[in-house]
């Protein structure tokens, strides 16, 4: 192995768990995290639908919408058939996931913090290319963005790196 994958396996294994702490602190698995991101930026969706974009089973992520709905953040509604149910935050499930979005904004500026600003903008465009690579469909696109701030990403005019696997759905 070369150094640049090492330390980019090193800097991947602690960014991912100073993410997990970011809702961890509140009591919140990853789960209950991504799935408050991700209805955040993708409403009224079906349950199916939000067990598929994080990778769990049917029952799964029936057993983790009850807990979301216990917790008072997303409500269940009916979907188009008997057997389909579409969930969707409520005020205070959207209260949460902006409140996680900021915490994992400042983690992550924390994390930069050491790079100039000349640093960070080769930073950005090397990342970019990255991240662009690492999905050509939308459910894996879906889960590799399940805690992204969308508005972020978009920021400057900008086109998600990932765009190129939007299909009418999302």
């Amino acid at each position: 192995m070369a150094r640049v994958e090492n330390l980019l396996g090193a800097l991947s294994l602690t960014m991912a768990d100073r993410l997990r702490g970011v809702g961890a602190g509140h009591g919140m698995s990853a789960s209950e995290q991504a799935s408050l991101v991700t209805l955040h930026a993708h409403p009224d969706r079906p349950v199916s639908w939000l067990g598929e974009v994080l990778g769990l089973t049917s029952s799964g992520v029936t057993r983790l919408v009850d807990r979301l709905v216990d917790r008072g953040w997303v409500t269940r509604s009916p979907g188009s058939d008997a057997r389909q149910r579409r969930v969707r935050l409520t005020a205070s499930g959207t209260k949460r996931a902006r409140a996680l979005l900021r915490e994992r904004e400042a983690m992550l500026a924390d994390a930069i913090a050491p790079l100039t600003r000349a640093e960070r903008a080769d930073l950005e465009i090397l990342l970019d290319r990255m991240v662009g690579a690492l999905a050509v469909e939308l459910m894996p696109t879906m889960h590799t963005c399940r805690l992204c701030d969308r508005t972020a990403c978009r920021s400057g005019g900008e086109a998600c790196p990932l765009d190129h696997t939007l299909g009418a759905d999302v």
